[in-house]
Formats: C-alpha cells, structure tokens, sequence
C-alpha cells in the first residue's frame, strides 16, 4: 500500500516519520519446517476495506480489452488488450500457487509517470492471471509497464512460486518516459527476507541471470539524472532512487529487523539502524535464520509490537492504563518545538487485510487469510484453486463507508476496537482463541490434503473450495460468539468470573447461560465481579501529575 506523504511544510524536518503501510516477509523453501514457500502480506491503509479478491479462469475473444481502474482510488486509468486465457486468483495469490505482494516506498517522486496507465495493485493482480511461475511473472510485470506505461511510484513487490522465491524492486522513468527500471534478486534457499515500505536492494550481481535480473537501463536513468556516478558494479539501486533518511529506518526497516531478530543471531548489532541513528550500518537484505520456520511461526510474526526492544510501545504512559500497543495517527507529535514519533510495528491497527500464502510442491497452493489488526485477528485457510470465496468475505459486502453485518471485517473490527479499550486484559483473550483456531486448522489441512492427494482434480477442486468457504464461515460464526463474549465479561469496566475460558465459550460449545459465575438465586445475577483498575505505571503518573487534588486525606 501507498506510504502516504506529510505536507511539504512538515516534511522540512527529517525526523519525521511518514504514515506508512505494508509489511512482506519471504521464506524460502529451505527455510520452512515443510518445505514450502511462503510469503507474508499486510495490506495497511486507513482506506482500504478488507476483503478477499476473486477472479476465476476465464477465456477471451480475440480483441477483448480490460479497463484498468487504479487500486487504491478507484481512478479509471485506461484500456489495455486482455490475453486470450486467465488463471484464476484468489486475493494475492493464483491457481498455480504463485503469489505477488507488495509495499511501497515511494522513492523518487519526479520519476512518477502521470501518463501510465498501469497502477502497482492492477499490476499484482493482472499479473496473477497471466503468469505461472516467478520468472514468469517478473517478464510479465517488465512488459505490460514497458506497453503501457507504469502509474505509480517507488514498489517492493514480493514474487514466490513453489520452488523460488524472489524480491523486485521498481520504479517509474518520469513524465513522458513508458516502462519502469527495476531490479529482483532471488533469495538464496534457506534464508528469510523482508521488506517493509523501503526499497532493500543495493548492489547486485549484474552477470547473474539466475539469481538476478534487471532493466537494461536501471543504471544509466541514475547516472542520467544525477542519482549515481560509480562504477556500474558499485551502482546501489535503494541508494540512487530510494535514499535512506530517519523515516526508511526507524518507520521501515525497523520491522524487517524486529523480523530478522525474531529468528536470526546478531541481529542486535542494527540496532541503531533500526532506530534511524545509523544509515552506515545497513540492515542486510536477507539472513539465514538459526531454525526453519513454521507457518505458525510466521503468522506470529506478524503480530510483532516490538516486544523486548526499546521501541515496545507498552511500556511508556501512552499505552495509557491498560497498556495498549498502539499509537493513533499521526505516526509524529511536537511538545516544545521538538518532533517525537509514534512507533509503526508490523501489526498496526489499520490494516485492511493480511495473509501468508503458502506455495507447495506437489500440493494445492494455501492461502490464509485474515483480516484487520494481525494482533487481534485470526487466519482461516483457503486453498488456491477454490472456484469461490466466503460471502463474509467478499467484495462489496460492506465497504470502508457502509457496515455489511455479514461481513467479516467489519465484525473484526467491532471485536478489536473494543479490545483497544482495555489491551492488557481483552487482547490475551483473544490470542487465546486464535492460537486455538490456527493450530486445529493446520492440522486439519494436513487431513484434508491427504483426502484431497485421492481425488481427480475436478473433485478435489470443489472438495477444497466447500472445505475453504466453509472453514471461513466458521471462523466468522466464532467471532461473533467472541464478539458476545468480550462484551458480557467487560461490560462497564468490570471482569465477570466465569467456569471455564474464552475458548470453551467461542469453540467449544460452552456458549450458554451457565457459563459465567451467577449468585445462585437461579436469576441470572452474576455473582465475583471483579474490579481490576489500571495499570501500576498509569496510577504512579496519575498520582506524580494530579496527586494534591486526588490524594485521600
């Protein structure tokens, strides 16, 4: 998604931090517990609704046009030729397990092409139902911006299929000038990598070809408009159209580190990058991790806050007193005519939708996907061949102006917003039903996967999508018992007792009068109400600032 730019009387101090979106992580084959590639994706916008994209395979006469409508506006763009056959996608990801994300960076702004017709979103998904594999896909990427001219600025776009998993970074040539330059580096087996709205290539191998590809002119529109004069071997791609500044590190590539410190040793030595005081000491692009990864694990990845880092946004006064990980927008405030910055983690409260795809050798693609805050949301899985997605959550049931009350995102939103009040307590709840979820489902893909290798593909194709969108509307059926839960425990700032936990309420069938604790009187009064308070550092604050007109005498 878009980084979105501070006014230029704002942006005169460079300690100001930019509202920005999207976080990817890759992992390759060889760096994941079963062997597949997976690509993590965050789609972060205070404008996007949640929902998930489907296309099926279609066929097309000979002449056919499509309309390109720009993916973060709706803006018509243009016309361009369809090809005689498409491949059918779901959300980012198709039927041949390939699957493109993307952050933005933004870059260089004089080389946005107001001309283009070919917007960054558009590109993703046209791309998705045309293309088979990575390699495949980055040709495609290169020829419809070369045809038709690229609309948008500065992009890191993640590319994987089954076997390889790749990082492309991009931008456009200016006004007048079709196509884009770019270079995608592949990430070696067995490593991890990232990007998070900071372009992360630098140098690159240029007699690579299996590894490495670029545009023939990456290097010489640098030097033409006075980016880069070196040698072409020490020619930095982020460095020419993307320079670093305290935004790109401590509001970018500070989550790729929180990432990589996740898994990785020696990850501390950047910590003065990752805090925007140190651009000399550059993040690498990809670390090998000490272990391979689970999908578990990467879904918990991106549920970071940075946690055990000095940018753990629960550990100050504005968490308030319920120590809440999050800070409103603006992502800067001034005290005293000194700028201070509200952290940006990889999970933020304005996400639209997130998702790890899994691409697999010798089995059906698996999308998860979720939506809202990744903190307090949940990820049902959907295999990429499905003919069809949840109504719950499909497009146009609900938008970002109009409440769908079947819709998933909208029923997320309710459940999170109201743990926003009080984090400490409701967000733990809440974690607890979603470990539950996920765990059961990734064994569960492991039974259905079994049933599924048996199967002609014309059946097992509509065994997966009954199995997909049913998952989903389960998922959606538990939320809002979850929804009912977190409003009858919290009610009024008090905490119910109750028999058993969250999870025997939400998936265990425990959702009845008899579970939390009554009087006895057989009238529904509940009886060890609890009456927590806040937090010791928000009454030690409250007590330092307004303790003479408070105190108890």
């Amino acid at each position: 998604m878009k980084r979105i730019i501070l006014s230029a009387a704002l942006m005169v101090a460079t300690a100001i931090v930019p509202a920005l979106a999207c976080t990817n992580f890759i992992i390759t084959k060889g760096a994941s517990t079963d062997g597949s590639v997976m690509v993590s994706y965050s789609a972060d916008s205070h404008q996007l609704y949640g929902c998930a994209y489907k296309h099926n395979a279609t066929k097309y006469k000979a002449g056919t046009m499509l309309k390109v409508n720009e993916w973060d506006t709706g803006k018509y763009l243009g016309d361009i030729a369809q090809v005689a056959q498409t491949y059918s996608t779901v959300s980012n990801m198709n039927e041949h397990g390939l699957i493109i994300t993307e952050t933005t960076y933004g870059g260089r702004h004089e080389l946005y092409n107001p001309e283009g017709i070919i917007d960054y979103g558009s590109l993703i998904y046209i791309t998705l139902q045309r293309a088979k594999t990575a390699r495949e896909a980055i040709e495609t990427i290169a020829a419809l911006t070369d045809t038709y001219g690229y609309a948008s600025e500065g992009e890191s776009f993640s590319i994987a299929d089954e076997n390889e998993a790749w990082i492309m970074e991009m931008i456009g040539k200016g006004p007048g000038k079709k196509g884009m330059v770019w270079v995608a580096r592949r990430v070696p087996d067995g490593y991890i990598c990232g990007h998070a709205n900071q372009a992360r290539i630098t140098t690159f191998p240029l007699n690579d070809p299996e590894n490495c590809l670029y545009a023939k002119d990456v290097i010489s529109l640098a030097r033409e408009k006075g980016y880069f004069n070196g040698k072409d071997e020490e020619f930095s791609f982020a460095d020419a159209y993307a320079p670093l500044d305290f935004s790109a590190m401590r509001g970018c590539d500070a989550r790729i580190w929180s990432f990589f410190r996740m898994f990785a040793e020696g990850m501390d030595q950047y910590l003065d990058y990752a805090m925007g005081h140190n651009p000399a000491n550059r993040l690498p692009l990809w670390v090998k991790p000490t272990h391979k990864l689970s999908p578990k694990q990467v879904f918990d990845a991106m549920r970071d806050h940075y946690e055990g880092t000095p940018m753990d946004m629960t550990q100050d006064i504005g968490a308030g007193g319920h120590g809440l990980a999050y800070r409103w927008r603006p992502m800067n405030f001034e005290v005293d005519g000194k700028t201070y910055v509200n952290e940006r983690a990889i999970a933020t409260q304005q996400t639209g939708f997130w998702m790890v795809g899994q691409a697999r050798q010798g089995k059906t693609g698996i999308l998860w996907f979720g939506v809202d805050d990744a903190a307090t949301s949940c990820l049902t899985p959907i295999y990429c061949n499905t003919t069809e997605v949840p109504a719950c959550m499909q497009e146009y049931n609900g938008s970002m102006l109009d409440y769908g009350t079947n819709s998933t995102f909208w029923l997320f939103n309710r459940v999170t917003n109201f743990a926003y009040l009080r984090y400490d307590m409701m967000s733990g709840d809440i974690r607890k039903v979603v470990d539950e979820w996920e765990n059961a489902k990734l064994e569960e893909v492991e039974r259905i996967d079994a049933v599924a290798a048996n199967m002609s593909a014309k059946k097992q194709q509509k065994m997966l999508t009954k199995y997909s969108v049913g998952t989903a509307q389960n998922m959606h059926d538990a939320w809002v018992k979850l929804d009912q839960y977190l409003l009858l425990k919290y009610v009024d700032g008090n905490v119910k007792s109750e028999h058993k936990g969250v999870v025997d309420y939400v998936l265990k069938g425990g959702a009845d009068h008899t579970h939390f604790v009554e009087n006895g009187n057989g009238k529904q009064i509940p009886d060890k109400i609890q009456f927590p308070g806040y937090n010791e550092k928000w009454k030690r604050t409250v007590a330092a600032q307004h303790g003479k007109i408070l105190e108890v005498k």
